[in-house]
């Protein structure tokens, strides 16, 4: 007889993928394309020990499925595929990956940690699998007939598009099934957001997933997602990015003049402001990950470094993409994780904004300050919900100078009364007035828990 879980009297509802903005590390930041199985379960460890915070996906950039990921043309790197062209880990790099069995003993350890378990692809099908015409698993079709080769990433040239048509969807689902069986939770999808944005493969992804049966975070790269294309990607996708690479600069010196990489802190603010109304359980405009202390051995751009930020930049950023539920995904090297950014990260108070609010957004600006100077303040705030709700403000300072003001309340959306205050990161109490007295250095911020 068949049986139905019930919850008094209700059918049971499959969780929601990601209820809550994903939070994570990611390879990339530190390790561009050389991540390995080691270095992997190095920072995994160290994650595990974050897990009371909420940190909970661990996931492998690029490069996984390279014998060679030092080499610096694409045929050179020796992508490694199984008999039907599905990209596999390479067992130089990953030898629990032997005897074909994938990630799948890699996935079995991070979920004994008590983690998730992530992938990064680039959407398409490898060139050479297209050129040996190789059977699509489960199916008559061969690759060929799955393949747009007019469609390549302008950024990577490692794959060919895939078609719209019944040999592609079969492609991306015998992906899926492979991926998933292996224990998969997250995956990020590149080269399918924006240049160029890709809304007929982002589909085949999602319907792939959902054939599964396995609730898999889907993840698109990169941006900047046009906010006219919000409504089809949040149909699909549980994060997209919202910007080109965010690296660790305030703001780049110089860009391509068709481009915005890279992206900087300065330019994070108007841009989450724009996609503050789109932000929703199970639908997550992501500003990129956070490029913050030690990016080495062999971070995704530039040289090995700690990260270039001040402090004050570091904690402006953590605080923006906090209180704007951004995804939190960390790009640093946690085995040489610093004290200042520990302390970021476990900030249990702050994390439960980014997880728990119910609304948030920017808070009331004009434009210029008396003088027609450019106004170097951004405000922004977040609520939370429940029986217990509690609301939040942030004071920024994006100029080069120190800032010092009194702001009215209703600068936060909040009644125009006297309010008391908690400092959450110098962890100190703000007497009850009726504004709100900040001073801030430089690239600074202020966060508050309004009383």
């Amino acid at each position: 007889m068949l049986m139905v879980a019930t919850v008094s009297g209700v059918l049971a509802q499959p969780q929601q993928v990601a209820a809550t903005p994903p939070m994570g590390w990611n390879s990339w930041d530190a390790y561009g394309l050389t991540i390995d199985e080691a270095g992997y379960r190095a920072d995994t460890t160290v994650l595990a020990g974050l897990r009371q915070y909420g940190w909970e996906y661990s996931v492998i950039d690029e490069g996984w499925y390279m014998q060679d990921p030092f080499a610096n043309k694409v045929p050179d790197r020796k992508y490694v595929w199984d008999k039907n062209g599905i990209l596999i880990p390479a067992v130089s790099r990953f030898p629990s990956s032997a005897n074909d069995a994938g990630f799948k003993p890699l996935a079995d350890w991070v979920h004994t940690q008590g983690l998730k378990f992530g992938i990064h692809i680039v959407r398409g099908i490898p060139r050479q699998v297209v050129h040996d015409n190789l059977p699509v698993a489960g199916t008559n079709f061969r690759a060929s007939e799955a393949a747009d080769t007019s469609e390549t990433c302008p950024w990577d040239e490692g794959n060919y598009g895939v078609r719209d048509n019944q040999a592609g969807q079969a492609y991306y689902d015998s992906m899926l099934k492979l991926y998933a069986g292996w224990g998969l939770d997250y995956i990020k999808v590149d080269c399918i957001s924006d240049h160029p944005y890709r809304p007929t493969e982002i589909r085949q992804i999602a319907e792939a997933i959902r054939k599964t049966g396995r609730p898999i975070v889907l993840s698109l790269s990169p941006g900047p997602t046009k906010i006219e294309n919000a409504a089809a990607v949040a149909k699909y996708a549980q994060m997209w990015r919202i910007s080109d690479d965010h690296w660790d600069v305030w703001t780049a010196e110089h860009k391509p003049a068709d481009g915005e990489f890279p992206f900087g802190v300065r330019d994070a603010f108007d841009r989450l402001a724009k996609w503050a109304p789109y932000a929703k359980p199970g639908s997550w405009p992501d500003e990129d990950m956070l490029p913050e202390g030690s990016l080495m051995p062999h971070p995704g751009w530039g040289q090995p470094r700690q990260s270039r930020y001040t402090h004050d930049e570091q904690r402006t950023e953590f605080t923006l993409w906090a209180i704007s539920r951004s995804p939190l995904i960390l790009g640093t090297n946690l085995t040489q994780l610093d004290d200042f950014t520990r302390s970021l990260i476990t900030n249990k108070e702050v994390l439960d904004i980014n997880q728990h609010a119910v609304e948030s957004g920017p808070g009331l600006m004009p434009q210029q300050e008396p003088g027609n100077k450019p106004f170097i303040e951004r405000y922004w705030y977040a609520r939370t919900g429940g029986p217990h709700p509690k609301s939040y403000v942030a004071v920024f300072n994006i100029g080069d100078e120190r800032t010092s003001s009194k702001l009215p309340w209703m600068v936060f959306h909040l009644d125009d009364k006297a309010h008391a205050a908690y400092d959450l990161w110098n962890q100190k109490k703000i007497s009850r007035a009726r504004m709100l007295q900040v001073e801030l250095p430089p690239h600074g911020c202020a966060l508050f828990r309004i009383d």
